[in-house]
């Protein structure tokens, strides 16, 4: 199981943005790290100094969110809905979508089920419930 550090999403974030920026060839998983870099200009600056990254702390209090875990959800979700897993995910996904006119808004609302099913399990040291997951997805494709 492939289990980054915190530095390791970090430089991984930061070189694929290096690597865009000037144009080299990118790995798919960094092409679409890119994509997501690209939508999200506000994260440009945090990505193009690696020191600066990996030093960085981003407090809940501090009011701002962590870019390396907005980026790292946006890919989950990409995959997720690429191999539909959990079965559903992509239909769910596509509703939403087309509800909203985005797939970026969607995304951003399938991040707060993610992030509402992850809470869940950590809160109650049970597995994450998938479908727990699915449902809230379901419930803001059809809202």
């Amino acid at each position: 199981m492939f289990a980054p550090s915190q530095n390791d999403v970090r430089r991984f974030f930061c070189d694929a943005w290096r690597k865009h920026r000037s144009a080299l060839p990118l790995t798919p998983i960094e092409a679409q790290a890119a994509d997501w870099i690209a939508e999200h200009p506000e994260y440009h600056a945090d990505l193009a100094d690696v020191d600066a990254a990996l030093a960085a702390v981003f407090d809940v209090e501090a009011g701002r969110t962590n870019p390396f875990l907005h980026l790292s959800m946006h890919l989950s979700i990409t995959e997720q809905v690429g191999i539909d897993q959990p079965r559903g995910i992509k239909q769910a996904f596509e509703l939403l979508r087309h509800r909203l006119g985005s797939a970026h808004d969607a995304q951003h609302e399938v991040m707060e089920c993610l992030g509402e099913m992850i809470w869940a399990s950590q809160r109650s040291g049970l597995p994450p419930d998938g479908q727990a997951y699915l449902d809230c997805v379901r419930r803001r494709a059809t809202a």
